[in-house]
């Protein structure tokens, strides 16, 4: 009975070994068949656009919120109180220099230049009257003297009406747009009530707008910005007029005045917009599509298109130091030279060296692509 044990065990051990062989030998031979298969496929490509590397001159540049000025922007008042008898303020006319906005009451000063007047003839006769007696020795040089007083003391009192008339006629100091107001004839004006604005309408306007105390030291009167708008397609040119002489303690920020001559699309007083300045001097660097930059842990990358080593065309990934954007293209300052391609459109699909075709290229794209 043990022998028979003895055996059975031994034919037990003889299966699972046999088993154990001829998996191995069929796993050996799938491993095979499989590596035979790999290889006889094609390798993996991807289709891209290709974009070359364009070198151009370029200037660092700042952005910096600026407001837009009149050269010349008032706050009107009224000096003296008195009721409206005429007001010709229209909310966005533009009226011309002298022309008459608004008119208090003036009878009474009226009445009294008249009275004055009236003394003021009076006086000059007497004066001429005492100056051809004092000729005849019929009267005494004192009674001249008196009588000269009194006619410059009317004509005074005539000059000091005029005045207060002239402070209670209230015109535009020069030719400009009115801007809101709510003025009307009968109504009572206290001195110094705000009446409107005056824009004024000339043939350029002011920007005035910050920027940090180093960029100020390297700016000069003459040199030109770029003003950007909202809504507009391209920038304006200003030309920069006057640099503050002080440096703001708080913010260390310094304030720079340009001019833009008068446009259709000029931004109107006291609108808000993006000036762009120049910094440092120009230098070398190249250009490339915005799509050809992508996002990467380490800075901006771009796909390189560069034979390999089995002279095949292929992506290999590289870290590029980018700076402004331009239109539809990015500067690139360091990492990139010129004339080299680049992946351009279709560059997210790619990995580090990558067999790619270039799309548009009959000899890079295989049949079927």
């Amino acid at each position: 009975m043990k022998r028979q044990g003895w055996i059975g065990s031994i034919l037990l051990l003889g299966t699972v070994i046999a088993c154990g062989v001829v998996l191995a030998a069929w796993k050996h031979t799938a491993m095979q068949n499989s590596e035979a298969a790999s290889a006889n496929q094609p390798e993996p490509m991807e289709v891209v656009t290709a974009a070359v590397a364009k070198q151009l001159e370029h200037r660092p540049t700042t952005t910096s919120i600026g407001t837009v000025l009149a050269l010349r922007s008032i706050t009107l008042r009224n000096e003296l109180a008195g009721t409206v008898t005429q007001a010709r303020l229209t909310s966005g006319q533009i009226v011309e220099a002298g022309a008459l906005l608004v008119m208090l009451d003036v009878s009474v000063e009226e009445a009294e230049l008249k009275a004055q007047e009236a003394q003021a003839f009076l006086a000059k006769t007497v004066l001429v009257r005492r100056q051809h007696l004092s000729q005849d020795l019929a009267t005494a040089e004192e009674e001249v003297d008196r009588a000269r007083a009194d006619l410059q003391v009317a004509l005074a009192q005539i000059a000091r009406t005029k005045a207060i008339i002239g402070r209670k006629t209230i015109r535009a100091p020069f030719r400009a747009k009115v801007g809101l107001a709510d003025v009307h004839p009968g109504q009572y004006l206290n001195e110094g009530t705000q009446l409107t604005t005056l824009q004024g309408v000339d043939d350029a306007v002011h920007v005035d707008f910050t920027v940090a105390q180093q960029v100020a030291a390297g700016l000069r009167e003459g040199e030109d910005v770029e003003v950007l708008t909202a809504g507009a397609s391209s920038p304006l040119v200003a030309r920069i007029v006057a640099l503050d002489s002080r440096v703001d303690p708080t913010t260390r920020n310094a304030m720079v005045r340009a001019r833009i001559e008068r446009t259709p699309h000029a931004p109107a007083p006291g609108a808000s917009v993006r000036v762009q300045v120049s910094v440092g001097s120009l230098r070398k660097a190249v250009a490339v599509p915005a799509s050809a930059v992508r996002k990467g842990p380490g800075g901006d990358q771009v796909f390189v298109l560069t034979p390999g080593e089995d002279g095949k065309t292929r992506a290999y990934l590289r870290t590029v130091g980018s700076g402004a954007i331009l239109g539809d293209e990015v500067v690139i300052l360091t990492g990139l030279s010129a004339g080299e391609r680049v992946a351009a459109s279709g560059s997210f699909k790619l990995r580090d060296a990558v067999l790619v075709a270039i799309a548009g290229d009959p000899a890079g794209v295989p049949a079927g692509q």
